[in-house]
C-alpha cells in the first residue's frame, strides 16, 4: 500500500515521472513498447492476495449483531487503546471490502488507461474522486493499525519496558498514517486539478515530449 502511494503521488513531481511510472510496470523500456495485460497480472495476483486476506480476517470478525454488540460494550467499558484500534481495523477492514474490490477490478480490467491524463479523467470526469477519498483514509488506517498490532504481537522494538513502547509504536503509527493521507490528499487533488484542464476534457491521452508519437498498446 505504501509503494502504491509512491507511486501514484509521483503527479505531484511532474505529469512526466507519472507517465515513466505507468510505462515501467507496461513493461515499455524493457521491450520498446507498452503491454497493459502485465499490470492487469500483477494487480491479479495482489487480489488474489487481498481475498486470501479477507478470508482469513472474517474468522475474526464478530459473528452476529450480538457478538458486535457485546464487543462494543467491553469497548465502552475497558477504555483500552489497542482494543479500539482493533475495532477500527474491523470498520476499515470491511470497508475495503467493496472500495477496494472495486478499484482492483477496474485497474484489472482497464490496465491500458493508466498515466497522467487517463488517470486524471477517472478521478475527476467519471466522480471516482468519491471512492479514493474513502479508500485513502479506510486503507492507510486499516494497515497502519494491521502493522502495528503485528508488531505489539511479535514483540518487534519491545524493549525493557512493554507499555513504554507501544506508546512509542502507536505515535510513529499515527504519523506515518496522517503523512500517508496527507500525501494522498494532496495527490487526490492534483489529479483533480488535472482532470479539470482542456485537454483531459477533450479526451488528449498524455505523452511526454521527449517521447514523440503515442505508442499504439501492444495487444
Amino acid at each position: 500500500m505504501w509503494g502504491h502511494m509512491l507511486f501514484v503521488s509521483s503527479i505531484l513531481i511532474s505529469k512526466d515521472a507519472m507517465w515513466t511510472i505507468t510505462k515501467l510496470f507496461e513493461g515499455y523500456f524493457f521491450f520498446g513498447r507498452s503491454y497493459p495485460w502485465i499490470v492487469s497480472v500483477i494487480i491479479g495476483v495482489v487480489f488474489a492476495l487481498f481475498i486470501t486476506h479477507a478470508g482469513l480476517a472474517l474468522r475474526k470478525f464478530p459473528a452476529n449483531y450480538r457478538q458486535y454488540a457485546l464487543f462494543r460494550h467491553h469497548m465502552r467499558g475497558m477504555k483500552h487503546e489497542d482494543t479500539t484500534l482493533w475495532y477500527w481495523q474491523v470498520i476499515t477492514g470491511f470497508a475495503l471490502f467493496f472500495l477496494a474490490t472495486a478499484h482492483l477490478w477496474w485497474m484489472i480490467t482497464h490496465p491500458g488507461d493508466i498515466g497522467p491524463h487517463e488517470s486524471s479523467a477517472r478521478v475527476w470526469g467519471d466522480h471516482f474522486w468519491v471512492l479514493y477519498l474513502l479508500l485513502l483514509f479506510a486503507v492507510e488506517i486499516h494497515g497502519g493499525v494491521g502493522l502495528y498490532r503485528l508488531a505489539v504481537k511479535w514483540g518487534v522494538f519491545e524493549g525493557k519496558d512493554p507499555a513504554a513502547s507501544r506508546r512509542n509504536l502507536r505515535r510513529v503509527k499515527w504519523t506515518i498514517t496522517a503523512f500517508l493521507i496527507v500525501l494522498g490528499l494532496a495527490t487526490l487533488a492534483a489529479y483533480v486539478r488535472i482532470g479539470m484542464s482542456p485537454e483531459v476534457q477533450a479526451g488528449e491521452r498524455y505523452v511526454p515530449a521527449w517521447v514523440g508519437q503515442p505508442e499504439e498498446h501492444a495487444p
